[in-house]
């Protein structure tokens, strides 16, 4: 859904490398002075991410620079713009009319792009908004790389999108397999936005959202999980280990993103010592995305 905004809307941008564009946008998320309408992020070239802010008031110049020194922790910054946006579709403006991302077979594309796109089950249209993931952030496009891959092997069943964020993951199972998908996140309005972009693809009937912290939640519980994604940080990843073994099916598999190539050597001894064995690895830019299959008991038994 899209909606017009008066010509008091406000467009900060600044430039600087992913992992420092991570913190940067999770520092703006929590600013309050004045709170931002939206915070995304995309691709500005190899290394470089660009972070934009949109305010309904103009922002502190000095107060928010501060912040994004803070945030960034000594990591290279580019020049802080601030200028009033004119009366527009803001959601085509947070887009900033970006490309279409391919990532193997899928395509995903913002409403902008919509007649350029040929419509199928692997094309998804997603529009920047207030929850994570349009594909042009590398863990996205890790997994989504990553499920490609699989689709060429296997087709899951039981399949959950942990931190759904906007739910192009979930949509992309959903679309892919045609099969009921659990899309979880702990964040309502992220829960709100996966549904509505469920909608908008096409497969409303087949995504189930879910607020809730990791695998808590009621309607899959005693079912195991063929599939599980979830791209979100190392911390939340490290501590929900034991609970995705548990939910996972003998030979199921986990997506895992979210991480930087550094995070991951950790993150994967992490799983391997619960019984997943890492069977690839994908490195974008610096951000890492894990598939790893989880042993069957039998197997488990004799190595854990």
């Amino acid at each position: 859904m899209t909606a017009k905004v008066s010509p008091t809307l406000y467009h900060a941008k600044i430039e600087t490398d992913s992992a420092a564009a991570e913190r940067i946008a999770a520092a703006l998320d929590e600013w309050s002075e004045p709170a931002p309408l939206v915070v995304g992020q995309f691709e500005a070239g190899p290394g470089r991410t660009e972070v934009f802010a949109h305010f309904t008031d103009a922002p502190n110049e000095a107060a928010l620079h501060a912040l994004i020194l803070r945030a960034a922790n000594g990591a290279d910054i580019g020049t802080l713009n601030i200028a009033p946006l004119p009366d527009a579709d803001w959601v085509t403006l947070s887009q900033g009319m970006r490309a279409p991302v391919r990532a193997g077979r899928f395509v995903v594309h913002g409403s902008h792009d919509r007649a350029n796109v040929r419509r199928g089950r692997y094309a998804i249209e997603i529009d920047a908004g207030q929850a994570f993931g349009t594909a042009h952030h590398a863990t996205t496009r890790g997994c989504l790389l990553a499920f490609d891959a699989v689709l060429k092997k296997r087709r899951p069943k039981r399949i959950v999108d942990v931190g759904t964020g906007t739910g192009v993951l979930a949509i992309a199972a959903a679309k892919a397999l045609q099969r009921r998908v659990a899309a979880s996140d702990n964040d309502p309005i992220a829960v709100a936005t996966a549904l509505d972009n469920a909608r908008i693809n096409g497969v409303a009937g087949q995504m189930r959202g879910v607020v809730a912290e990791g695998l808590r939640h009621r309607f899959r519980r005693g079912k195991a999980h063929d599939l599980i994604f979830a791209n979100i940080l190392a911390r939340p990843l490290h501590q929900l280990a034991p609970s995705f073994r548990q939910a996972m099916a003998a030979n199921g598999l986990l997506i895992l993103s979210g991480i930087t190539a550094d995070q991951a050597p950790s993150i994967a001894a992490r799983y391997q010592s619960l019984g997943f064995i890492l069977e690839r690895r994908i490195l974008l830019e610096g951000w890492a995305t894990l598939i790893f299959c989880r042993r069957s008991s039998r197997k488990a038994r004799g190595r854990d």
